[in-house]
């Protein structure tokens, strides 16, 4: 029989954690359905779980629409216009936003109202939520690069301070770090703020030694998740016979021939439960 172990410092980070539980309390509390502004997670399982118990997922358009009702901010973290149409429709906020991204936000905002000719720059995915809330707080003024082949675009003889979305590769980070270092302009200044979040980017090394540790990686992860993407990348690097999936259904038992042990990991996102889901799947199908 198949030896498969779940890693523990796998699943939902404490930002996503606490928006969950604030969702299931107010759900709880209310007769009425909740609105989430966006997915909840980026985990269709765990979206789809809470839909069943009367959260119903909107978009900024729907907002919009909407006026004297309740709306859940998720993790992520919403831009200033949001709040402003939220008060403008009546809408009662329950905010979520993990204080990780809340103090990213204001620091952000802090630093653009004191250099307003400077370059905010943001190292982050474009479009992301996440992101979309920071570069509110600059009125839409910061650059956003997502690569570190992008960083040469920045104007070198300007002032520049440098962020990151919260879930980015701190090894990226350090790159574009050193780049700006050897190009800026003596006349210009450079600050560059470590705003990556210790408890993912202290995943990526864990999660290469699980990884490194069992015949097969099974990855668990929705694959709207940025932060899955990095992490199954880095399994991948370090053991090629890992694989991603968003559900159980998904799972193909020909990944685990010749397989002695399997481990069983996920993002940020990926719920307990639902690597569990997986592990009684493989069980069950290899006896």
């Amino acid at each position: 029989m198949v030896q498969i172990e779940i890693d523990t410092g796998s699943g939902f980070c404490f930002g996503v954690t606490t928006a969950i539980k604030k969702a299931e309390e107010e759900l709880d509390a209310s007769a009425g359905p909740l609105h989430c502004l966006g997915d909840i997670v980026h985990n269709g399982m765990e979206v789809e779980r809470l839909a069943g118990k009367g959260l119903v997922t909107i978009n900024h358009e729907d907002l919009r629409r909407l006026h004297h009702t309740k709306v859940l901010l998720r993790a992520h973290g919403e831009p200033p216009a949001t709040y402003e149409l939220a008060k403008a429709n009546h809408i009662d906020i329950i905010d979520a936003t993990c204080p990780v991204v809340l103090q990213l936000q204001k620091r952000i905002k802090k630093q653009y109202e004191a250099s307003p000719d400077a370059q905010i720059v943001i190292f982050g995915k474009n479009g992301h939520a996440e992101v979309l809330g920071l570069v509110g707080q600059t009125d839409n003024h910061a650059i956003v690069i997502e690569h570190f082949d992008e960083v040469s675009q920045l104007d070198f003889h300007r002032d520049i301070y440098l962020y990151s979305q919260t879930t980015k590769s701190l090894d990226e980070f350090h790159r574009i770090i050193d780049y700006i270092q050897s190009h800026i302009s003596p006349d210009a200044r450079f600050q560059s703020f470590d705003t990556i979040c210790r408890q993912v980017a202290n995943r990526m090394p864990n999660i290469a030694a699980f990884a490194a540790r069992h015949d097969v990686i099974l990855f668990v992860s929705g694959r709207k998740s940025s932060n899955g993407k990095v992490l199954f990348n880095e399994c991948k690097s370090v053991n090629p016979r890992s694989f991603q999936v968003e559900r159980a259904e998904e799972i193909n038992m020909d990944w685990f021939q010749h397989a002695a042990t399997v481990g069983i990991c996920g993002a940020t996102s990926t719920p307990k439960w639902l690597m569990e889901e997986c592990r009684d799947m493989i069980l069950r199908k290899s006896k």
